[in-house]
């Protein structure tokens, strides 16, 4: 890994902060890039009264000069402005653990007294940081015409129908929907759904698509598990708060498919080696192929509902019922941009690596020698090779 980042702060906590090392010199960035990301995070059909409160805006704290980044790590502080109402408070015990949430193992884990150290720190509001991460690695990659977007495919039972819709086209026409969904007869329904599970004390998850055209082939790589490209980009989608699935490309479809009918061919036009599907997602054996990176998540539904659920009181050990905290009726159409952030980060790490330099600059020369998908830059000799030459170890110590 050569682009890392850590996130600190609480939900109520003073503010929010990331750091993110790795990135190369010389890249012309603004808070106003960062701004614009987190603003669509705070946009969605089913938001919850906290985003009434927050209005984020990103402070650089360090890593830019003079517009641009520098090459030491960057520094980004988010201030949470409902931290006013918290500060010196008193606050009542939390001792009621909500099911799907990490207050009881938490609290199992680190023996906390009270569940509101767990809640505090898993709260999705975390992402907020990671979203401003993901804010930079996206200006990133733009600068080799990368352009990932993510739009939601299903909320509840409610399914969109995408594949009539070009895929450089579906996360522009969602992003003008409040459910972020570019079906718009879905996108009516999913509404009505929100509205449902709303007047109904409840929530709803939902999945959505992600999708990341302009890859070059050979990002990520087949020589190690941990550098398998399925692998990273598994790990850092299955880390944002209520994800429980990835599939990346068709898989669960063509898993019930004979092998002749799962793979995408390949063929030949003049020099040029291409795909006429694009089955496996974009990726092969732990690397990008060239095609579009396609990629699904489930999220299950919230876990803080309204209508209370069954848990145990660990102050007084009798079962009773759980306490509401604020929290998202639906959360699918604002984790989009969440997910596009952890997915970007994973994609500009593998071509920082891919690439190598300390310079956009350098980047650039690089990436314009990379090579392509055509057979001028294959060069199969057609020829016999010994791979393991017998070894002469000279006389035999026997």
């Amino acid at each position: 890994m050569v682009l890392r980042y850590l996130t600190a702060g609480e939900s109520h906590g003073p503010a929010l902060v990331v750091i993110l090392d790795g990135l190369p010199a010389g890249l012309d960035l603004s808070a106003q890039i960062i701004n614009h990301e987190l603003l669509r995070r705070q946009k969605g059909y089913g938001a919850g009264p906290r985003m009434k409160i927050e209005k984020d805006r990103a402070e650089i704290l360090g890593g830019v000069m003079e517009g641009k980044t520098t090459g030491a790590p960057l520094a980004v502080s988010i201030v949470n402005l409902d931290h006013n109402k918290w500060r010196g408070r008193a606050v009542e015990p939390f001792t009621i653990p909500r099911p799907g949430h990490a207050d009881l193992a938490g609290a199992i884990k680190y023996g906390y007294h009270d569940l509101r150290p767990a809640l505090e720190r898993a709260s999705a509001r975390e992402t907020a940081a990671r979203v401003a991460a993901g804010a930079v690695c996206k200006h990133f990659l733009q600068q080799f015409d990368i352009d990932i977007g993510g739009y939601v495919c299903q909320i509840g039972e409610v399914e969109a129908e995408v594949d009539n819709i070009p895929l450089n086209e579906r996360a522009v026409i969602a992003e003008s929907s409040d459910v972020r969904c570019p079906d718009e007869a879905a996108a009516e329904r999913m509404r009505l759904r929100i509205r449902q599970a709303i007047e109904e004390r409840d929530t709803l998850g939902g999945v959505i698509e992600v999708v990341a055209l302009g890859l070059p082939p050979g990002l990520g790589s087949h020589a190690q598990w941990d550098r398998k490209l399925e692998a990273r980009l598994g790990a850092a989608v299955l880390s944002v708060q209520a994800i429980k699935g990835v599939e990346i490309g068709a898989a669960f479809e063509i898993a019930r498919l004979p092998g002749t009918q799962a793979h995408d061919a390949i063929r030949l036009q003049g020099e040029q080696i291409t795909r006429p599907t694009y089955r496996s997602g974009g990726v092969e054996g732990g690397m990008t192929t060239g095609q579009p990176l396609l990629l699904r998540a489930a999220m299950k539904p919230i876990a803080t509902t309204l209508t209370p659920q069954k848990s145990v009181d660990l102050a007084n050990g009798k079962e009773t019922d759980t306490q509401y905290e604020r929290s998202d009726f639906c959360p699918v159409p604002r984790a989009v941009p969440i997910l596009e952030a952890v997915i970007s980060v994973v994609l500009a790490d593998a071509l920082i690596e891919k690439l190598g330099g300390d310079t956009l600059e350098e980047m650039r020369l690089r990436y314009g020698k990379l090579r392509k998908a055509r057979l001028g830059d294959l060069r199969m000799d057609s020829t016999p090779h010994v791979f393991w030459p017998k070894e002469t170890t000279g006389d035999d110590p026997e």
